[in-house]
């Protein structure tokens, strides 16, 4: 028998408290060997109980389906992109040549898969999952008629002419499509130069180009009243909340097409009425840039970080998974019987990916980071260092995140005893519009502090995107009942309030120049 020696005991400990340590942050890697990641399973019936905030009405909390039911859904495949161009960049022949082009599977079963040898390599795989669009319409549009959508919409295009949110895709020789709502459409951002910002709050108009014309195509219907119905069983699945009451939302049943897209077309962008949340009380778009640092997700906090896993579990709810949740007595699909499910998504062109390629998708959100920063730290940043520190702003907004990852709750909600040993708390209402987070099906009666790092780039601000920009934040003039908001409005408002978080509006002007200017070096 061989006495180990203790300098080899100690070599063996070492050993494995690295490989403890590379299990625990979702991998392990043998040496000389490549990566290896351990990867978690997306839906896991233990984890999933865990995951979500309950909602302020906790009886109404989300029951997922089960993991035999989710792994029992189809694989999405994911096909080769090209590029969508603005008509006045579009090379000439462009859109024939598509057409003449094989379908290619980047992604899919047996040999369909990127190589997968390196840390870098997953991360490369994990851009294809995020740029994958999950819906798909055909291309018919002239030059023209694009020219006219992207003028009524507002849409937006980089500075060589190419969309950052909406790809062609070949399916079927012959055939182009227009493939949109990937994780990029959302959460891209294309700066003023025209340069992109991947995984920045996104800005392209979302609800413009997904509403407009609604009104035209139900004046077209061959049977309008089906088209009508239709329009309206889509708004219920995306925002009903029947446990309310009333529902905030059923109103919505009663509108015309031509009111659901004036509703729509109310939210500008960087906000969006994402499913679950509302058009009246829809959400600003999340910066994902750092997001490995944060500890809840969604601005209500809905959906808690505790690791790769979470991410990869919270990826797959907004890819539609969500929409089979049980809440109450409401399901947004209609259905929880899978032998059901195949209409469904054939109606919404929704599935599943692998567990390795959200693995993939979630380093990959991991890896992103900021665009250089131009903002220098100057004598009037340092002054408003100075501010920050002196009116205790750190207390929430906690350096070197600039968030104390804590969740607040808003007034009317009264937290359970339960929550303050489950959940990270900080129990000071800063008075803000609790519309989102107790007037939705993604409300937990919290809002999440918000990270101060990347605003240099980001905005419309607060958690509905009230207002346009820093400036507009620290007017004291926003609290007053006739202000008109620079960000979302709400459907038939002109003006209204937007209370809540009154730290520095008493600030002077020179105080707020100086803190604003220390703000955007973060």
């Amino acid at each position: 028998m061989r006495i180990i020696r203790s300098k080899d005991l100690l070599s063996l400990l070492l050993v494995l408290t690295s490989v403890t340590t590379a299990i625990r942050r979702g991998r392990a890697q043998k040496p000389g060997t490549g990566f290896h990641p351990v990867i978690p399973r997306t839906w896991d019936d233990v984890e999933m109980a865990k995951l979500e905030v309950p909602l302020a009405y906790p009886r109404a909390s989300p029951k997922h389906i089960s993991a035999d039911d989710y792994y029992r859904i189809p694989i999405r495949p994911i096909y080769k992109s090209y590029p969508k161009y603005h008509p006045d960049k579009e090379p000439p022949g462009y859109r024939d040549w598509l057409r003449e082009q094989e379908p290619t599977v980047l992604w899919g079963d047996g040999a369909h898969r990127p190589k997968l040898e390196t840390e870098e390599d997953w991360i490369k795989a994990g851009e294809i999952v995020f740029n994958a669009p999950l819906l798909f319409s055909p291309q018919t549009d002239t030059l023209e008629e694009m020219r006219v959508f992207i003028a009524k919409t507002g849409d937006l295009y980089d500075k060589n002419g190419v969309s950052a949110f909406a790809t062609y895709v070949i399916r079927e020789r012959g055939k182009l499509e227009i493939g949109e709502v990937s994780c990029a459409e959302c959460h891209s951002r294309v700066m003023p130069d025209g340069t992109v910002i991947r995984g920045a709050q996104g800005n392209r108009p979302v609800e413009q180009v997904a509403y407009l014309g609604l009104a035209d195509d139900a004046a077209k219907a061959r049977d309008k009243e089906k088209f009508l119905a239709e329009a309206r069983q889509g708004q219920r699945s995306n925002f009903a909340a029947p446990w309310l009451r009333p529902d905030p939302n059923g109103r919505l049943e009663q509108f015309s097409a031509a009111e659901i897209e004036a509703i729509h077309f109310a939210i500008p962008a960087g906000v969006f009425a994402r499913q679950g949340t509302s058009p009246f009380s829809p959400a600003k778009l999340p910066d994902l840039i750092g997001i490995k640092e944060r500890r809840y997700l969604d601005a209500s906090g809905l959906v808690r970080h505790r690791g790769i896993g979470d991410l990869m579990r919270y990826a797959a709810l907004n890819q539609g998974m969500d929409m089979l949740a049980r809440y109450g007595d409401f399901i947004p699909a209609r259905t929880t019987d899978i032998q059901q499910l195949a209409g469904f998504f054939a109606q919404f062109a929704q599935a599943r990916y692998r567990d390795e390629q959200l693995y993939a998708l979630a380093l990959y959100i991991y890896s992103l980071k900021p665009p250089p920063n131009p903002n220098r730290r100057t004598a009037l940043a340092v002054r408003g260092e100075r501010v920050f520190e002196r009116e205790g702003c750190a207390v929430c907004h906690t350096p070197p995140l600039y968030t104390n990852n804590k969740l607040m709750p808003v007034d009317g909600f009264t937290v359970p005893d339960e929550h303050r040993t489950l959940f990270d708390i900080l129990p000071i209402p800063i008075g803000t519009d609790p519309g989102l987070t107790m007037r939705t099906r993604r409300g937990t009666g919290y809002y999440k502090v918000p990270p101060l790092k990347g605003v240099r780039y980001r905005g419309p601000f607060e958690h509905n995107g009230s207002v346009a920009t820093l400036e507009d934040w620290f007017d004291a003039r926003r609290l007053r009942d006739d202000y008109v908001p620079t960000g979302f409005k709400g459907y038939g408002v002109k003006t209204r309030a937007v209370k809540g978080h009154e730290f520095g509006l008493k600030l002077s002007d020179q105080d707020k120049t100086a803190l604003i200017a220390f703000l955007k070096t973060l």
